[in-house]
Parts: structure tokens; C-alpha cells; sequence
């Protein structure tokens, strides 16, 4: 197994990849609950965050992320593990996003079963990095 040897500097930026996707990993969290509240509370909130679009975007934006962090952490430190893990939730994530939206909820719940394995896996990679 090669390791690269990175500068402190290119350490420190590369690590906040890791920071910045477990945080969106949090923001999804807090818009599936939100999402939820918000049907139950008032369907014409819960009409605009539950646009497919919106779920569209912040896949492909978790997508971007997983590639960049789980992706680089490969070459630094050589674990595939973070990136199978991260791969896996990605892949709940996509799955959920096929299942009706339907107010029974199990989107939301694959959903967060998807971020949390991904989020898991931005953990083990922030963690072999150092």
C-alpha cells in the first residue's frame, strides 16, 4: 500500500472536505425531519421541501462531496474501506429517492439510514487521514 506525504496546508483543506460533508450530512438530516414537521404541520411548506428536485440536487451535490473526499482519501492514505462505506450510504440515498412519496414515510427513513452511513463513512476517512 503506497501513502502519500501531503503538506500540513494540503492536509488541513483536504480534511475539511471530510468537516464539510459530514455537516451536509447533518443539513440532510434536518431537512428530511423538517420535511416531515412540516407536512404534518402545514402541506403547502411541506409541498416545496418535498420537491423532487430539491432531493435531486442535494444528492448530486452529496455525490460531489463523496467523490472528492472519500475519493482523495484513497490516494492519501490508502484505505478503501471509507469509500465502500460512503459508497454504500450514497447508494441507500439514490435508492430512497425512487420510493413514492406517498406520506408513509419510508423515503425519509432510507433516506437517513443513507446519510448515516455516509456520514459514517466521511468518519473513517477523516480518521485514517490522520
Amino acid at each position: 500500500m503506497t501513502t502519500l506525504t501531503l503538506s500540513p496546508t494540503v492536509r488541513w483543506i483536504e480534511q475539511r472536505f471530510d468537516n464539510m460533508a459530514i455537516g451536509l450530512s447533518g443539513l440532510c438530516v434536518v431537512h428530511c425531519i423538517a420535511s416531515s414537521v412540516f407536512i404534518a404541520l402545514a402541506s403547502t411548506a411541506g409541498g416545496l421541501l418535498l420537491n423532487p428536485l430539491f432531493h435531486e440536487v442535494g444528492l448530486t451535490i452529496a455525490i460531489g462531496f463523496g467523490v472528492l473526499a472519500l475519493g482523495r482519501g484513497i490516494f492519501t492514505h490508502g484505505y478503501m474501506i471509507p469509500a465502500v462505506v460512503g459508497s454504500a450510504g450514497l447508494g441507500t440515498m439514490a435508492g430512497a429517492i425512487s420510493l413514492p412519496h406517498d406520506g408513509s414515510g419510508m423515503e425519509t427513513v432510507w433516506t437517513l439510514i443513507g446519510v448515516a452511513i455516509l456520514a459514517l463513512g466521511h468518519d473513517l476517512n477523516r480518521r485514517a487521514a490522520n
